[in-house]
């Protein structure tokens, strides 16, 4: 069986998972995340804790995917997920305008960006970005559509990365 499928879900305290027989909901102190549960996948909650078993074979893999996606859905409402983006270059800031973010980075006009439910960006310093939220998928999705407004290019490391991320810088044309 699938290593990760067998590593058993440490439910914290303040964390109730709830099984229906269409879906897993996961309540917790940062909200409340929902799982369309599939079938062939059997799960169950003892003292703390979450164990997860595939009903035949063939659907072990799913099984894995379901206690990664799981264990993320756990972690999302007891901790949070976040995100930080950095803003390289001469001109590229970042403001919060209500609930909007508005990007300059370079354009005749400002770039601004709703963020959808569920997440919220704050602004620290001119230059950083911090998505944060309960669903990994969703902070990670919503990261790189802002990143997405202006992609760091290679010969002088402009535009938005992210914080942890390493630019390959290349060498300019020698005449």
């Amino acid at each position: 069986m699938s290593r990760v499928a067998k590593k058993p879900i440490a439910l914290p305290k303040g964390v109730e998972v709830t099984i229906q027989p269409e879906n897993i909901n996961v309540k917790g102190p940062k909200g409340t995340l929902a799982l369309a549960k599939p079938t062939g996948v059997e799960i169950k909650i003892e003292d703390g804790t979450a164990t997860l078993a595939a009903s035949e074979p063939a659907l072990i893999p799913m099984t894995g995917t379901v206690r990664a996606i799981l264990s993320n859905m756990v972690k999302g409402v007891s901790e949070g997920f976040e995100r930080k983006l950095e803003l390289v270059g001469v001109g590229y800031r970042a403001a919060m305008q209500g609930k909007d973010l508005s990007l300059s980075l370079g354009y005749s006009h400002p770039v601004v960006f709703q963020p959808p439910e569920g997440i919220t960006l704050a602004v620290p310093t001119q230059t950083e970005i911090l998505v944060q939220g309960t669903d990994k998928q969703r902070v990670g999705e919503v990261a790189a559509k802002i990143r997405a407004f202006r992609p760091p290019e290679p010969y002088k490391g402009k535009g938005v990365k992210y914080a942890d991320e390493v630019i390959i810088r290349k060498e300019a044309k020698k005449a």
